[in-house]
């Protein structure tokens, strides 16, 4: 992305909306921009729209960061997501041999610099199996971890090849529940922070769970303006450009919007008489739209898998907070005791207490 074009976003957004706004600089690979990008680009967003107090994000494999990038990203405070699968071995193995040293070198040039750094992993239906072995990793190395499960590729003649099925994400997700509960203090899984949360304020909490349509933009290279970074280079969900200054107004005009919005419709149809529409909202509409090339024959398919570890946290929160009707008051000697999950309590407080601080 040009410099131009980062102009014309300052003037496009000056009149568009006053809320608060961040921007992530995502990929292809945005360290390729460099140093002087990042810093006419960013006094330049902070400044021309100050107004709308903005914030910053970078999602980067972290191979082109340097001591000078460090400072001007750490300048604006601008936390770094990058990608890590677990150990080495694992991860050249998904990513390409290399991958694991290149990207931990700039991880330490990046914390040697201030920077906060949380790594997505992506887990596949063949990684998911050494889910003990990654777990360890990122706890052993203090790194905090969000996981990803690997979808049908849309590109790929055996789509399905590694694709995380919705059942073993559910369990995953309640496996990886369980020792972040074992490790509190130790460890942070964004996932779980976040999906706990929609529990105790019953409303998603990132973009995966939320009605992000008319919120969440994002601007190609050549402005070209899409519903969300995952459509880029998709011709077909453009829904303006940013040199023309568009409103809202005509953005909705587009038939990208309008499908997003057929898509909402659909999720309060079909999932109004679940207890989660307020947690989920029916998940990404990227999930559940891409594969079928735009039509709407069903929600998110990972649905099965939320509802999973939705159930399993509120039945445990339920448990803990009014008591189980079915716990004996006591235990008789040498009577054998089923061995309990770990509590949630102490992960719902700390939700509670972020919550109040933010």
């Amino acid at each position: 992305m040009s410099i131009e074009t980062i102009k014309e976003v300052v003037e496009w957004l000056k009149d568009f909306r006053d809320d608060p706004v961040t921007f992530t600089f995502h990929g292809g690979e945005p360290l390729l921009a460099g140093a002087d990008f990042y810093r006419q680009a960013l006094p330049m967003l902070a400044k021309g729209l100050a107004h709308m107090k903005p914030a910053f994000a970078l999602q980067t494999n972290l191979w082109l960061m340097t001591p000078e990038i460090a400072r001007i990203l750490a300048e604006y405070n601008i936390p770094i997501g990058s990608s890590l699968d677990g150990p080495e071995e694992l991860t050249d193995l998904q990513r390409g041999k290399g991958y694991f040293k290149k990207t931990m070198k700039g991880y330490e040039i990046a914390r040697a610099g201030g920077l906060k750094v949380s790594f997505i992993c992506t887990f596949t239906s063949q990684s998911v199996k050494r889910k003990e072995e990654i777990f360890n990793f990122f706890l052993e190395n203090g790194i905090t971890l969000k996981l990803h499960p690997a979808l049908p590729s849309i590109r790929d003649e055996n789509p399905e090849k590694y694709a995380l099925s919705p059942e073993e994400y559910g369990e995953l997700l309640v496996y990886l529940l369980d020792k972040y509960l074992e490790n509190l203090g130790k460890i942070e899984i964004m996932n779980i922070d976040h999906l706990c949360k929609c529990v105790f304020t019953s409303r998603g909490t990132v973009c995966t769970f939320v009605d992000c349509m008319g919120d969440t933009f994002a601007v190609g290279p050549d402005g070209s303006i899409y519903p969300c970074y995952r459509f880029i280079g998709m011709p077909e969900y453009v829904m303006g450009n940013v040199k023309d200054h568009p409103g809202m107004e005509e953005l909705a005009q587009s038939p990208a919007w309008k499908l997003m919005f057929r898509f909402k419709e659909y999720v309060d149809k079909n999932c109004g008489e679940c207890k989660y529409i307020k947690c989920c909202r029916g998940g990404c509409p990227y999930n559940a739209i891409a594969p079928t090339e735009g039509e709407i024959k069903g929600v998110d398919p990972h649905c099965k898998a939320y509802k999973r570890i939705f159930d399993e946290i509120t039945e445990r929160w339920e448990k803990e907070f009014f008591g189980s009707p079915d716990m004996p008051m006591f235990t008789l000697p040498n009577q054998p005791r089923k061995e309990a999950k770990p509590g949630i309590m102490p992960l719902m407080m700390k939700r509670i207490q972020a919550q109040d601080s933010g």
